[in-house]
């Protein structure tokens, strides 16, 4: 059982998350913006060796996704009756909804959420993310932590946070579950 207090987040006013959405749309490329709460978080581009270790682990994802499930990086998913937009670096969509010219979907048909640690900005994946991503209904929550040579997953979503933690070191592997079904092999990911 995952354990410690998260801090609930109460629903956000439309008005308000359509307004910070505005403003996260304006941006110019090159930036990755995500929206929690009333907050803007920004980040620039990843490094190579994050982007190394997120297509490793993709390959993985890929050869177990299920035939309906499409995958897309840094695809915006939202939630806004929770104040959520969150963009991973990976996640896996229904193919149906990928069929639109926006780059927006609702976050609860996403089958897992897949992040590389930032390392300019590790409380955004390991605090802000861990407590959004079950609020959003997001049942699978993979954190490649390269700075740390782990990787965890959470599971078992409640609606406001995850009830199964599962750590590894790099070298080990780790059991993805349903609908994957596969031992992520982690023995060539490179720290930072």
């Amino acid at each position: 059982m995952l354990s410690g207090a998260l801090q609930e987040t109460a629903p956000m006013n439309p008005e308000h998350f359509a307004l910070l959405d505005e403003a996260r749309r304006s941006l110019p490329d090159g930036f990755k913006v995500e929206i929690s709460g009333d907050t803007i978080v920004m980040m620039v581009s990843p490094s190579g060796i994050h982007q190394r270790n997120l297509l490793l682990v993709r390959r993985q994802f890929d050869r177990y996704a299920p035939a309906d499930l499409l995958p897309s990086e840094n695809t915006d998913l939202v939630s806004p009756n929770v104040g959520k937009s969150r963009n991973p670096d990976l996640t896996y969509l229904p193919s149906e909804a990928l069929e639109t010219s926006a780059n927006q979907v609702p976050s609860e048909l996403a089958a897992v959420a897949v992040e590389l640690v930032s390392p300019s900005n590790p409380e955004n994946d390991w605090v802000g993310k861990v407590r959004d991503y079950p609020l959003m209904g997001i049942p699978l929550y993979l954190l490649v932590d390269a700075r740390q040579k782990t990787v965890t997953l959470f599971s078992r979503p409640d609606g406001t946070r995850y009830h199964r933690r599962e750590d590894v070191e790099f070298g080990e592997t780790l059991r993805v579950p349903e609908p994957f079904d596969f031992d992520l092999v982690t023995s060539d990911l490179l720290p930072y």
